[in-house]
């Protein structure tokens, strides 16, 4: 099994803190997001390689925290050799990019450089090996209001996707979508074809043609998840992480 963590947006909403500093390398509750994820990777022992794909512009940032991280798992950093959001691959493009340059044939786990979660992963991992379907990790808002700015998914009673929409005027359920995904290697040719259908930004544009096609399982996760998609998510984070920081000291 192969994890990779999406790293190559450019996070235009976050200007200017991040014009000269990738938005995964934002320090919360005194590590860096991406850190934050590589440890939750450490406890996988099916997963033997960590991608981490950013873009040219941020490239050596990446290469240098990589340099200092300590992880028992093979961490490679990729270059998309994208230069600005004008050109960006989009987060299918990416993945697609990662998995066709390192020939990738196997089960890949994929975490948004931006998602920061309670969730040990062990869950999905499990719940994936169950299913033998490409899966999905959803967070209960519980906020039809909220709902509204979120991909959400709707499930039937075994938690297959039945529909998977983008910020609907009217959700049918607030199940939203995080971006931790489990993907059987069988499914990772279908990212060509998505891109040949011209989904390519969003992730969850995949997850919602592949399940169109294909099942896909969702399981809804454990704990706090945020998604650092502007400032004010960015600062509910670290309020969290440094309070809970506070406590363990």
């Amino acid at each position: 099994m192969k994890a990779l963590i999406l790293a190559a947006g450019y996070a235009t909403r976050l200007y200017p803190l991040t014009l000269n500093h990738p938005k995964p390398l934002l320090k919360v509750g005194g590590k860096t997001i991406v850190e934050h994820i590589v440890e939750k990777l450490e406890n996988i022992s099916e997963l033997n390689e960590i991608f981490i794909v950013t873009n040219n512009k941020f490239y050596s940032h990446f290469v240098k925290l990589n340099n200092n991280l300590t992880s028992s798992k093979k961490i490679t950093i990729v270059n998309d050799g994208t230069l600005s959001n004008e050109d960006r691959l989009g987060a299918i493009g990416d993945i697609n990019f990662v998995v066709k340059k390192h020939n990738i044939q196997e089960n890949l786990l994929i975490i948004g450089g931006d998602n920061l979660f309670e969730d040990n992963l062990k869950n999905i991992i499990n719940y994936f090996q169950q299913k033998q379907t490409s899966s999905i990790l959803l967070n209960d808002i519980k906020c039809f209001k909220l709902a509204k700015q979120l991909g959400i998914v709707s499930v039937n009673k075994n938690n297959k996707i039945i529909e998977f929409i983008e910020k609907p005027e009217n959700p049918k359920s607030t199940l939203a979508a995080t971006l931790v995904y489990m993907l059987k290697k069988e499914d990772l040719e279908m990212l060509q074809e998505a891109l040949d259908n011209k989904f390519a930004d969003r992730a969850g544009d995949f997850i919602k043609y592949l399940s169109e096609k294909k099942e896909v399982h969702a399981l809804t996760l454990e704990g706090t998840w945020f998604d650092i998609g502007n400032m004010s998510q960015l600062k509910e984070a670290e309020k969290y992480f440094d309070n809970k920081n506070k406590l363990i000291d």
